[in-house]
This record gives structure tokens, C-alpha cells and sequence, in this order.
């Protein structure tokens, strides 16, 4: 098998195992490009992005345009002459001039089953959407979003218990060994391209701020996948006493119903009972607006809440 020479594009954690395991295959990772440094937290610092600083210990070359059609870049990339563009969650649209480089062309590891849930948040609508599996899919790049042909899936279990954050960790190292396979494939010339059917695809566009609102009208089994959907970021919210209360833990209540949507309906040791459309649901850790992350034991004791008492959406 020959090693080829591959350009690697990423940006976010997720895309860590995939770069680290090419830079440990016999395949060569001539440079890597990822988004420009961005300012983060309450000062403002300057922060690079994980994979800048994953291929800065690699002694990678790197590359940080404000666009992918600069043509310092574009002419820095034809002088390297890469035999394969790799991207791992880029967050952007790669452009022709880009995905067209290569003499193998470009391939992308999404972590779906492609055609569902093509876009930017497929791991946390899957969740929060209920579902029993997800998986991985390595397809080649196309003009239209995640629309290319599969060269290789492996499906993935959700489990009852799982956040977005546990299946986050999961779907990238999984995926970085599908990804070599892929690329392992493609030096042999022995990948299969197979194209998607497009009367199958769904949609996970990227997160809004009223995709993290709790709406007490919801079943108990939605609140609670919202709720594992979105933790470990950007988290799910109520309002409590009109101000905002993140929900980072919850759970199906194993009480009876009654009570209004959004009434606090009992304070057990292991939650805040609130009620829902269908029955309700056990707050057990959550972060009032200003303050730290805390169990609701702790919650209990400082914001002493009362049955009673009703959580709101935005506008109640």
C-alpha cells in the first residue's frame, strides 16, 4: 500500500484522534488548516483552536486563513500537491478550488448515518431527538452539505444514560480508526463510493437559543433528552423566579402526575420535581443565573423553592 500525502482540515476537539491517528499511520500529514485563534472567555484572551494546538506538538505546518479562498493559501496548497484533502469538523464550507486539489480528491468523517441528520449539530439532535443509534460516515466531499458518496459507516448504540458529551467522546475516537480504514482504502484503490439517497436525509442545523429553552408543555422523555442533548454545551434553561436556571441533570420521575406544567410538585433527596404534560421529571443538577453549577440538594437549601412554585419559559 502506498502512503499518500494528505492536507488535514479541523478545528474542534472532535477532530483530535482523527489528526493524531494519521500523524501515527504511514500516511503523511504535509500541513493542517483550522480556524483563526478567537477570542474566549470573560478577558477576552486569545485562544487557539484544539487542533492548532495538537499539530503545533506535532511540528505540523499550519495554516489559519480568514478565508478558504485566499490565494496565498490556495497557492501554498498546489505547491504541496496533496494526494488527499481530510476534514473533520472544519466548520465551514470547504470551497471547490479547495476539495477539487487533490489528485484523490476530499473526503469528510461525519458523525451520522448519513443521509440523516445532515449539518453542523448531528450529534446533539440525535439525542435529543430520542434516538436508539446514530453512527459514523465517511463520504467524499461535495458542494452541497454532507450530500457525497459513502465510502464507509459503522453504526453506534445511544444509551438511555448518554449525553451529547458522552457520545461526542465515543463517535471521535471511533471515528478516527474508520477514518484511517477510509484512507487506507483509498491508497489501495479499493474504495467503494456509494451514492446517498436524498429522499432519505434529515436535517441538524446548528443549535439556537430556543432549541435550549425547557418548554413544560413538552413529555417527560423529551425534556429529559433535551436536557442530555445539550449538556455538556450549550446546556438547557427554565426560568425560576424570573431569572434563568440552567438544567445540566435530569431524570423520569417514577411519581405519579398531577400539577400544572412547570409546577415544582415535590423536593426529594435526589431532585426537584417538576411536572410535565404527560407526568414529570427530577431537576438534579442545575445552575442558577450568576452562580456555579450545584445539586439540587444544594439548591434546595439556598433557593429554598416551594410546591407550588412554577418554572416558566421565556415570555410566562
Amino acid at each position: 500500500m502506498n502512503a499518500l500525502n494528505l492536507v488535514f482540515m479541523g478545528t474542534s476537539s472532535f477532530a483530535l484522534p482523527s489528526l493524531e491517528g494519521l500523524c501515527r499511520s504511514r500516511h503523511r500529514v504535509e500541513a493542517v488548516i483550522t480556524r483563526p485563534d478567537r477570542p474566549r472567555g470573560r478577558g477576552h484572551q486569545t485562544t487557539h483552536p484544539p487542533v492548532k494546538k495538537a499539530a503545533m506538538e506535532q511540528h505540523l505546518k499550519i495554516y489559519q486563513p480568514a478565508s478558504l479562498k485566499d490565494p496565498g493559501l490556495i497557492e501554498e496548497l498546489q505547491r504541496i500537491s496533496p494526494q488527499l484533502v481530510v476534514v473533520v469538523d472544519y466548520g465551514k464550507v470547504v470551497p471547490a478550488v479547495i476539495r477539487d486539489l487533490a489528485l484523490q480528491g476530499s473526503i469528510n468523517l461525519h458523525p451520522s448515518l448519513l443521509p440523516r441528520y445532515r449539518g453542523a449539530a448531528p450529534i446533539q439532535r440525535a439525542v435529543m431527538d430520542g434516538e436508539e443509534k446514530t453512527g459514523l460516515s465517511v463520504i467524499c466531499l461535495e458542494e452541497e452539505l454532507d450530500s457525497g458518496d459513502i465510502i464507509l459507516q459503522q453504526e453506534e448504540p445511544i444509551y438511555l444514560e448518554d449525553t451529547a458529551g458522552d457520545l461526542h467522546r465515543r463517535l471521535s475516537h471511533k471515528g478516527a480508526h474508520l477514518l484511517l480504514e477510509a484512507v487506507d482504502l483509498i491508497a489501495r484503490g479499493e474504495e467503494d463510493r456509494i451514492p446517498q439517497d436524498p429522499g432519505k436525509a434529515t436535517s441538524a442545523p446548528p443549535l439556537k437559543k430556543i432549541d435550549e429553552m425547557l418548554n413544560w408543555q413538552s413529555t417527560g422523555t423529551e425534556l429529559v433528552n433535551q436536557v442530555r442533548g445539550l449538556y455538556p454545551v450549550p446546556g438547557a434553561y427554565t426560568f425560576f423566579r424570573g431569572r434563568r436556571l440552567k438544567v445540566w441533570k435530569a431524570s423520569l420521575s417514577s411519581g405519579g402526575c398531577g400539577g400544572e406544567p412547570g409546577e415544582i410538585l415535590s423536593l426529594k433527596p435526589e431532585g426537584v420535581e417538576v411536572a410535565t404534560r404527560d407526568g414529570s421529571i427530577v431537576l438534579q443538577e442545575v445552575q442558577p443565573e450568576g452562580k456555579k453549577k450545584m445539586d439540587a440538594g444544594s439548591f434546595c437549601r439556598g433557593y429554598q423553592p416551594v410546591t407550588g412554585e412554577k418554572l416558566t419559559s421565556a415570555g410566562e
